[in-house]
């Protein structure tokens, strides 16, 4: 997971963020750089590009597919481990409020 150099190729794609049936169910844009082949699922690493960019949101998900957490944040690895610490708290949904919109989700090791 990187930010792409200017004149590199990208591909503006829809993902199904949040699958469940409820009023969060979500949607976002995102860019795929061409030929990428490898997903990023590392485990305790935060990305480069999620330390430092402006959340305009990083709502964190229990189980029961409800929506609850911090909005305009600056994200990093103190506000994710907060949230994680919340046994409640299923997993994260990261968006940017620059650079693209949907960050990604950040799930318990």
């Amino acid at each position: 997971m990187r930010d792409v150099e200017i004149g590199e190729r990208v591909l503006l794609l829809n993902h199904v963020c949040q699958p469940a049936n409820t009023p969060y169910r979500a949607t976002h844009a995102i860019f795929v750089q061409e030929g990428a082949e490898t997903v990023y699922d590392r485990v305790g690493e935060i990305p480069e590009v999620m330390k430092n960019r402006r959340c305009r949101s990083a709502p964190s998900t229990p189980t029961h597919d409800d929506r609850r957490g911090p909005r305009g944040t600056r994200a990093g690895r103190a506000l994710i481990m907060r949230l994680l610490a919340n046994p409640d708290v299923a997993y994260i949904h990261a968006h940017n409020a620059k650079r693209g919109c949907y960050s990604g989700r950040i799930e318990r090791a």
